[in-house]
């Protein structure tokens, strides 16, 4: 199977995910103008399942190196399978309220406040069992990254005064929810792995496999979650099922699938590149999503068009706290 060789190209791969993991809610926001988010959602979790399944087929079962995907799978103990599959779940339950967030507030609020906060505690909770990095260096980029946190929220009540304060308070409050469930679910997957991916331990999965199976109980707890949020919505009518069928064009579909893929791709590299970068430092540096999101937000979508002088300053001084923070989470293995 393919692995990664050198820090630089694990750098590589944890930047391709910073941006596909900032950049795939755009499919959401691109379907959300006739597509509502539930339904969305059944497309990206079926996108996230194909692109595992792909990469586990192709790059994960040639070479000499580490177990091919089938073998893998076969001798994967039950253990190490069902925290993969908890991942997927944990992971689940937080993205779909990220979504909910997003549908809420905007990207450029739901991915700094959300994904934000999980960085913060990722690379806690990933830091502490395999300790890898200057842990000097590594938590003042996460204290770096916390203040670009509170900077948003301010800026985003900024934006929203006078505007619905029940509206204001419930996007901030899910996108916490959601960040701090986000924070988790990586440790679980990285538990259910080997880290010696040439010579992988007995029972333990390897990168593709263990993606595969997350990727499963993602698709799995859909079922309950995403079927909970349609009966009982954050926000308007209740979503019918039957709506996936009956309203969904093929173009609606594709856009979901292809948001699934984006978001699968950076997992996987994510993944790949924890090995030579540590699990904290790769997905802390994955999270660094929040700053791409929020540009998406702010430039493209200009989500902030019609909030007070004086907050573009703000945001810009957010921007910045994020760029210094996911310098320093780099440097951390360096140092």
């Amino acid at each position: 199977m393919f692995i990664v060789q050198s820090y630089t190209l694990a750098v590589i791969m944890c930047v391709i995910t910073m941006l596909c993991w900032g950049s795939w809610a755009n499919t959401q926001k691109l379907a959300s103008k006739s597509w509502r988010f539930q339904l969305f959602y059944w497309d990206y979790a079926i996108g996230i399942v194909i692109l595992s399944l792909i990469l586990a087929l192709t790059l994960g079962s040639h070479g000499a190196a580490g177990r091919g995907f089938i073998a893998d799978l076969n001798q994967a103990a039950a253990s190490s399978i069902g925290l993969a599959l908890l991942g997927g779940v944990i992971f689940n339950v937080a993205n779909i309220l990220l979504v909910a967030a997003i549908d809420i507030a905007g990207m450029a609020v739901a991915f700094p406040i959300g994904i934000g906060l999980a960085l913060v505690i990722g690379v806690i909770a990933n830091y502490i069992p395999g300790v890898s990095g200057n842990p000097y260096v590594l938590f003042t980029g996460v204290a770096s990254v916390t203040l670009a946190i509170i900077l948003d929220a301010i800026a985003y009540k900024r934006m929203s005064a006078g505007a619905d304060k029940s509206k204001l308070v419930k996007g901030i409050v899910i996108s916490l929810i959601a960040g701090v469930l986000m924070g988790f679910f990586y440790r679980f997957v990285a538990e259910s792995m080997s880290f010696n991916f040439s010579l992988p331990e007995a029972g333990k999965m390897t990168p593709y496999s263990a993606v595969f199976v997350f990727s499963l109980g993602i698709f799995l707890s859909n079922f309950v979650f995403n079927t909970l949020v349609s009966k009982f919505p954050f926000s308007g009518e209740p979503v019918k099922i039957t709506d996936y069928i009956t309203k969904g064009t093929v173009k609606l579909h594709l856009i979901g699938i292809v948001g699934g893929i984006i978001w699968g791709l950076g997992m996987s590299f994510s993944i790949l590149a924890a090995e030579k970068a540590s699990a904290s430092i790769s997905y802390g540096l994955g999270q660094g999503a929040t700053l791409v999101a929020a540009l998406w937000g702010v430039f493209i979508w200009r989500e902030f068009r019609s909030a007070p002088k004086g907050t573009n300053k703000i945001l810009a001084f957010m921007f910045l706290c994020y760029v210094i923070g996911l310098a320093l989470i780099i440097a951390a293995k360096l140092i």
